[in-house]
């Protein structure tokens, strides 16, 4: 399949109200300005294709690179190929799909222990969020797998960059969630750390409390059983 017709089908269904919805989320580089809405259908029609994702990726255009993500396959991912993407990361969306795809692959502990220690903001970001998407869909991890990245959220989330701040945070909140031994000592480095600022720029996000969000889950989990 060829690469071209795929960013025409791209230009074609992009919008300026997207485009300024994503200027607002921090994309700054090329768009088209296409919904995620249009980019899961072009990804049902695409299926998984790893060679056209490396091409898509490599046009530099945001919406490209977002469907690049979905049709990847998470086998054939190497650690060059992830650390060439990691250094391609410039905002938090695309951060958020690409952690997406590296937590499915074989090698998203490595890279989470790695990129959690990046003073980049968008690849520190990145980390944080696989640490989270671990937490949410690994069962088997063991409970002091996640207890290290406790007292690193702890020492350091404050002296984060902004949207790795926001990061932690959420590893925080997801950590808690997984059994009643986590939630107890999630809730213990909520306490401590206190109020997370995070600059949401011109959008109306917020940042969630840690603490209510974690006894939020634990209500809902309750409710389930």
């Amino acid at each position: 399949m060829s690469t071209l017709p795929i960013l025409d089908q791209l230009k074609a269904l992009g919008t300026e109200q997207a485009r300024k919805t994503y200027r607002k989320h921090g994309v700054s580089g090329d768009q088209y300005g296409v919904s995620y809405a249009e980019l899961k259908n072009l990804k049902k029609n695409i299926k998984v294709n790893h060679d056209l994702a490396k091409q898509l990726w490599s046009s530099g255009i945001h919406d490209a690179r977002i469907l690049a993500l979905m049709i990847a396959d998470p086998q054939d991912a190497d650690s060059v190929l992830l650390d060439s993407w990691a250094d391609d990361l410039e905002n938090y969306p695309l951060s958020d799909a690409f952690s997406r795809y590296v937590a499915q692959t074989a090698l998203a502990g490595e890279k989470m222990e790695q990129w959690t220690q990046s003073d980049s903001e968008w690849i520190g970001t990145t980390g944080w969020n696989i640490l989270r998407d671990l937490a949410t869909n690994d069962k088997n991890l063991p409970d002091d797998y996640f207890e290290r990245y406790l007292m690193t959220i702890e020492r350091d989330l404050h002296n984060r960059k902004n949207r790795v701040r926001y990061a932690m945070n959420s590893a925080l909140i997801t950590i808690g969630g997984r059994n009643p031994q986590l939630e107890e000592k999630a809730l213990a480095v909520a306490k401590v750390i206190g109020k997370v600022i995070v600059d949401h720029g011109a959008t109306n996000c917020k940042t969630p409390d840690a603490a209510t969000d974690i006894e939020k889950m634990r209500v809902h989990q309750k409710s389930k059983a």
